[in-house]
Parts: structure tokens; C-alpha cells; sequence
């Protein structure tokens, strides 16, 4: 059975509900750009400033062969993409130790604004966690530290009853090991809004955001807006549905669905970038990148709008395929990814 295409008064309505849910990225306004003509964000009421193209930690270390991986990732610096995204789970360590690498030579830790993410719920696991990282990304301080995987109902809980992570946080926090804290997750918007409620001023919140994303479960319309109220920097992920689908099954042009993302008030966006050609492609449309008018935004919606709606370009929404194994054994269930 083929979907039914809207009219135009249902396009209309849509696209206006879609926009209204959150202000878009004011187009008259130009923006701050670095050396590398990337422009510039703020992060929340941190009261700094990061790149809007952000580098995710594990694409950066997908290449086999580890030089490959350091060029990347030094490439990605030295060309203006100064957020680095990471975790302590990703590729087994192997993420962040090739990060560390890339980032002590020629003082790259120094131009970076250096993020990663815990996956320990209770204390001890999460000093061990934060150990880790610090060792492996072969700094004394993380720009910001995130709970990784908020995804199922109890996390918030589980890392604020006592013993919990965030006892860990915020002594890390008093230590001088993190300046920052915040929370990334993938499954319902729900959750992050439980995280939210807990008793922390979070400084960042990290979310998928995408084309699809306001017509199913939508942190665009749910989150975002919580954010931006209590100045809280939001940090965008999986911009292409995780599996890239939104550009190779939905069709939608690379540069609108990287530009729709970035037309949103987010900090930063965390890209997928495992080669120098993917790297080159999404400077390009970063330094290009132009806000989209409500009525681009609202053009958009309405195009994916017949197929957005039961979450089929968002299975991280929908299925297990995407939670990580630790937290899948933290919760007791198979660890086969299959």
C-alpha cells in the first residue's frame, strides 16, 4: 500500500508545526567562523565557543591502518574542526588512543575543545572509566565528560541513586579532570526529559537530530526547546540516520540534510567522518553552509513527510541494532549485534 501524499493544506500545517517547535538558525545573522572558516557556536552558557562541525571519535578510527586514522583526525584539527567527540567504549579504547596520539603531536590538544563519554552507571565504574580516557587520550582534563547511552528508563536513576556516577562527576569536576558535564542518548525523548529532571545543571545534552526526527519521537520538538530555555548547549548526532539511509534509501541530498541540522540552534553537530573524502565533503558544506528560511525548513518536512512518520530511517529509535554492547550487558541483555 503506498503512503498518502499530503495536500498542500496538510504540507502547510505540518511544516508550520515542524518550525514552530523550535527557532531556526536566524539566516540575516552572519556568523563567527575560525582559521579554518568554520563557523562558531556557543556552547550553552559554558561560555565557549566550539566549531558547528564536529568530529566523531569513532568514524575518525575506523581506517585499518593506524597513520591513516592520525591523519585524519590531525587533517580534521588543523582544517577548523576543533570539537572532537569520543567515548571510552569505542573500538574497544582503540578510539581514544588514537586520538591521543593524533592530538600530542603539534599541540593539537591545545586547539581542541576535547569531549568523551562514560559508560559506568555507579561510581566505581566510572572513575575507572574516567581513568581510562584521560590515560588513553593522553591529557589531564577533559574539556567535557558525557554519560554515554542514556536508553533505558532506569539510567537516570541508576547514575544518580547514591553510589552512583554522578558522585564521580562531580568530584572529578572539583578535581580539575573535567570542566564540563552532560548526557548523550539515542532512544526517546522521554528519557532525556527524566535525565533533565534530575537534580544537575547539565552543561551540554547530545540527541540525534535529523530530517526525519521531527515526524517520529522527535527530540527536535521535544528536547530542543527544554535546551534553549535553560541555556543548556544541545549537541546534534546522527544527522544521517546512523546508517546514512536518509541520503541513499530516502534520497535526500547530502548537503540539505547536513544543512537542516545545522539551521537548528545546536552547538555542534557530530559527524560520521571515516575518510579524507567524507572529510572534505562536510567542510565544504560547513563553510558554505547558509541557514535555511522557515519556508527551505518547512520544503523539507514535506518531502520526507509520507515516509518519516514510523521511524524506519530511525531504527536506533525503534531496535537494539544500535546500543552499545556494554550497556546492553549493564541491562542484562544479549550482547550478540547481530
Amino acid at each position: 500500500m503506498s503512503p498518502t501524499v499530503p495536500n498542500r493544506r496538510e504540507f502547510l500545517q505540518a511544516g508550520a508545526a515542524s518550525v514552530a517547535a523550535v527557532a531556526l538558525v536566524a539566516a540575516d545573522q552572519p556568523a563567527q567562523t575560525n582559521s579554518g572558516g568554520i563557523p562558531l557556536r556557543p556552547l550553552g552558557r559554558t561560555g565557549v565557543q566550539v566549531s558547528m562541525l564536529g568530529l566523531g571519535g569513532y568514524h575518525c578510527a575506523t581506517p585499518e591502518k593506524e597513520a591513516d586514522s592520525l591523519a585524519l583526525i590531525q587533517r580534521a584539527v588543523d582544517e577548523g574542526i576543533t570539537f572532537l567527540d569520543n567515548c571510552w567504549d569505542y573500538k574497544d579504547g582503540v578510539a581514544e588512543e588514537r586520538m591521543g596520539k593524533a592530538l600530542a603531536q603539534g599541540g593539537r590538544r591545545d586547539k581542541v575543545f576535547l569531549m568523551t563519554k562514560c559508560c559506568g552507571r555507579d561510581a566505581k565504574t566510572a572513575q575507572s572509566n574516567l581513568e581510562d580516557s584521560l590515560r588513553r587520550l593522553k591529557t589531564d582534563h577533559l574539556d567535557l565528560w558525557q554519560f554515554h547511552e542514556i536508553i533505558y528508563d532506569n539510567d537516570p536513576d541508576w547514575i544518580f541513586n547514591r553510589g552512583g556516577a554522578i558522585e564521580t562527576a562531580l568530584r572529578a569536576k572539583e578535581q580539575g579532570k573535567i570542566r564540563f558535564l552532560g548526557f548523550t542518548g539515542h532512544k526517546d525523548p522521554s528519557i532525556h526529559l527524566k535525565m533533565l529532571g534530575k537534580p544537575y545543571p547539565w552543561d551540554t545534552v547530545q540527541m540525534p537530530l535529523n530530517v526525519m526526527d521531527g515526524q517520529f519521537r522527535s527530540f527536535q520538538r521535544q528536547v530542543l526547546p527544554v535546551l534553549a530555555q535553560r541555556g543548556i548547549g544541545p549537541i546534534g548526532m546522527k544527522s544521517l540516520g546512523g546508517t546514512g539511509k536518509i541520503v541513499s534509501e530516502a534520497k535526500v541530498p547530502i548537503e540539505d540534510a547536513l544543512r537542516y541540522v545545522f539551521s537548528l540552534p545546536i552547538s555542534t553537530l557530530i559527524s560520521g567522518i571515516d575518510s579524507m573524502k567524507v572529510l572534505e565533503q562536510n567542510l565544504k558544506i560547513a563553510r558554505e553552509f547558509k541557514p535555511m528560511t522557515r519556508e527551505e525548513f518547512a520544503a523539507v518536512d514535506q518531502r520526507v513527510l509520507a515516509h518519516a512518520g514510523d521511524g524506519r530511517f530511525e531504527l536506533f529509535k525503534t531496535s537494539k541494532m544500535f546500543d552499545g554492547v556494554v550497556h546492553r550487558k549493564q541491562h542484562g541483555f544479549s550482547t550478540d549485534i547481530s
